[in-house]
């Protein structure tokens, strides 16, 4: 595989700092605001993104609602971003079926 792409749980706008300094470029979230009570908003994610210089993209989608929309605008997205790549949702497994799906449809630049 040529990229570089880990997959995470969710995380905290506090470890946003921690990912800049592991090298990450960009951070591309899968999960939508108000899934559980306390977790960590978008927006604030975003600005600490842009705080660590950091771009960030929230393609977000309830975990059995992926289609080829999100899809597309994922690999769009993707296909665009600075490697490393960080994805997360809650337990990564969405993350990991939509950059899967993206590879199968071959929208994924090599």
């Amino acid at each position: 595989m040529s990229h570089q792409v880990s997959i995470a749980g969710q995380i905290t706008p506090d470890q946003v700092p921690t990912i800049a300094e592991n090298g990450f470029k960009t951070i591309i979230n899968n999960r939508p605001d108000g899934e559980e009570p306390g977790q960590p908003t978008s927006a604030d994610i975003a600005a600490a993104a842009k705080q660590a210089g950091i771009a960030y993209k929230e393609i977000s989608f309830a975990g059995s609602e992926l289609n080829q929309t999100h899809v597309e605008r994922f690999a769009e997205f993707f296909n665009e971003a600075e490697q490393p790549i960080l994805i997360f949702c809650r337990t990564g497994n969405r993350s990991s079926g939509i950059y899967e799906a993206a590879k199968q449809m071959d929208l994924l630049d090599d």
